[in-house]
C-alpha cells in the first residue's frame, strides 16, 4: 500500500534525464510504429510531407496543431524520433489514457499554477536524443482556426535555447473506422529562431500552420504594436 501511495504521488512536471532511458525509447517506438501504424496507413492513409526540414541534432520543440487525441502519435510518428510532450495536469488523472501517457514519457504543465518544475524537466530532456513535442493551442480544438495562442512555448524555447519547428496535422475530418476514409498529411515546416521575440513566433508558427491546413489564422499584427488575437467572424 505504501509504495502504491508513493506511485501515484510522483510528481510528473519534474522528470529527469535518467528517466528517458532505452527501454522507454523502445515502449514509444512500439507503440507509435507497431501498435499505430497500421491504423493510421488503413482508416487515414497519412502521408509524411517535408522531413527534410527537420536539422541534425536534437535540441528543438517539434509544435503542432492540435485536432485530436491521435495528435501526440501522428507527430512522433512523421518525425521519427522520440519526442517527450508537455500534457496538461487534467490528463494524468485519466484512469487509462494518464497510464498511457506516464509511461510514454510526458511531463505535467498545470496552466493555472505553472511550476519551475516544467523549466527544469525541459532542461533534462535537452540532456538527452529525445525532443520536445508542445501543441501551442494547448487543448484540441475543431472550429479549424488558430487564434488564442498562449506564449507559454515561446517563454519554453527561449529558456531552453530551442529553435521551433512547426507540424501541420491536415485534412484530419474526425475519428474514423472506415478504412480509407480520410487521407491525412502531416507537413513539417521550416524551423522559427528562438531569437526571435514571442509575437514573432507565434506570429510565424501561425502562418505555417494555417498556410498549410487552410485553417483561418486569427492572429494579427498591428504594425509596431504587440500582437493582437482576434477572432474573426466567419
Amino acid at each position: 500500500m505504501a509504495g502504491n501511495k508513493k506511485k501515484d504521488e510522483k510528481n510528473y512536471a519534474r522528470r529527469y534525464a535518467k528517466e528517458y532511458h532505452l527501454p522507454r525509447v523502445l515502449f514509444q517506438c512500439f507503440v507509435v510504429y507497431i501498435l499505430a501504424y497500421p491504423l493510421f496507413k488503413i482508416f487515414y492513409n497519412v502521408k509524411i510531407e517535408g522531413k527534410e526540414n527537420i536539422p541534425k541534432g536534437s535540441k528543438y520543440i517539434f509544435a503542432g496543431n492540435h485536432v485530436s487525441m491521435l495528435d501526440p502519435l501522428f507527430l512522433s510518428y512523421a518525425v521519427l524520433k522520440p519526442i517527450v510532450y508537455m500534457a496538461k495536469k487534467e490528463l494524468f488523472d485519466m484512469p487509462k489514457l494518464g497510464w498511457w501517457i506516464k509511461r510514454l514519457g510526458s511531463f505535467l504543465i498545470d496552466r493555472e499554477k505553472p511550476q519551475i518544475a516544467t523549466f527544469k524537466t525541459v532542461k533534462e530532456v535537452f540532456k538527452t536524443t529525445w525532443s520536445l513535442g508542445i501543441f501551442p493551442q494547448g487543448g484540441i480544438k475543431e472550429n479549424k482556426k488558430i487564434e488564442n495562442i498562449e506564449r507559454g512555448f515561446t517563454v519554453v524555447a527561449k529558456n531552453a535555447k530551442a529553435d521551433i519547428i512547426p507540424v501541420s496535422i491536415i485534412n484530419f475530418e474526425g475519428y474514423t473506422k472506415k478504412p480509407f476514409s480520410q487521407t491525412v498529411t502531416i507537413k513539417i515546416g521550416t524551423p522559427i529562431s528562438y531569437e526571435l521575440s514571442s509575437e514573432e513566433i507565434i506570429q510565424e508558427w501561425s502562418k505555417q500552420i494555417c498556410d498549410s491546413t487552410g485553417f483561418k489564422n486569427c492572429i494579427i499584427n498591428k504594425g509596431d504594436e504587440a500582437l493582437e488575437f482576434a477572432e474573426f467572424n466567419s
